[in-house]
């Protein structure tokens, strides 16, 4: 009789932790989304340019500012997959430059910028909730979401 208490709490448990996921849904595969309470906002979607500098390569996104914009300095981001991993992203803080934003990779690899700390939980069969995990949070300024190997490039503004 005892053991069958403690079967049952531990399927009752099982089935708390299985909930459902309600929220927002991404309209469009393979595109983060900025989470503002039950609101999405679509990143800004582009091709980096490559450019060689000495030696250094340069990756240049045209204008001076994003229009996906947030205030929160940990933005939670949604992202529905079907060909990008959600676990190869990578973010990057931009400079803006010339009225462009861009981001160098010296070819020294230890001078590279630093790529800020994600978790990626699995909401869903296909839909991820990307989190910055920093611990003072991302000041204001420029960033972009890349997959690793990649010149595709996801930005938003943290004002």
């Amino acid at each position: 009789m005892r053991r069958l208490g403690l079967w049952l709490a531990l399927l009752t448990l099982g089935a708390a932790g299985a909930e459902k996921y309600s929220g927002p849904v991404p309209p469009k595969p393979d595109l983060p989304y900025l989470l503002h309470a039950d609101n999405l906002i679509e990143t800004e979607s582009a091709e980096a340019r490559q450019q060689k500098r000495k030696n250094d390569d340069v990756y240049i996104m045209t204008g001076a500012s994003s229009p996906a914009r947030t205030p929160l300095a940990e933005p939670i981001l949604l992202m529905r997959s079907e060909k990008i991993m959600p676990q190869d992203l990578e973010l990057y803080r931009l400079e803006v430059r010339g009225g462009n934003r861009e981001s160098v990779f010296p070819q020294n690899k230890r001078n590279w910028p630093r790529s800020f700390r994600l978790v990626v939980t699995r909401l869903d069969e296909r839909l991820y909730r990307l989190e910055v995990s920093e611990n003072l949070g991302l000041e204001n300024g420029e960033y972009l979401l890349t997959p690793r190997g990649s010149n595709q490039a996801f930005c938003f503004t943290v004002y």
